[in-house]
């Protein structure tokens, strides 16, 4: 089993920052791809970026150039720094773990962290 608990939601202004965590606790290994998705209100859940065991990162279109996903193995914990924020970011994030074991693989996701950007 992993868990993962996510935070640093809030509310910012336009053009501001922030700076979300994702803390993972359970069978997880610095090799699982971990992921940080989004979903706005009437909206279909969407990646926002990726980060592979080795450190190759990959970012929805939306917002590359303006946030960055890493991760801290010996914290256990990914991060995801917003910059340049807009209000169509505003959006519930989520923080995603892919796991694979015996050639299967399981995701697991977070509850959540609300972020809302004003204009």
């Amino acid at each position: 089993q992993v868990q993962l608990e996510e935070s640093g939601g809030g509310l910012v202004q336009a053009g501001g920052s922030l700076r979300l965590s994702c803390a993972a606790s359970g069978s997880i290994i610095s090799s699982d791809t971990m992921t940080w998705h989004r979903q706005a209100p009437g909206k279909q859940r969407e990646l926002v970026a990726s980060i592979t065991g080795a450190g190759t990162t990959n970012y929805g279109d939306s917002v590359k150039g303006r946030f960055t996903i890493s991760r801290d193995n010996a914290k256990n914990t990914v991060y995801l720094q917003m910059n340049s924020l807009k209000p169509e970011d505003t959006a519930r994030y989520f923080c995603n773990a892919q796991i694979w074991r015996a050639f299967m693989r399981r995701d697991y996701w977070g509850q959540g962290t609300q972020v809302t950007v004003s204009s």
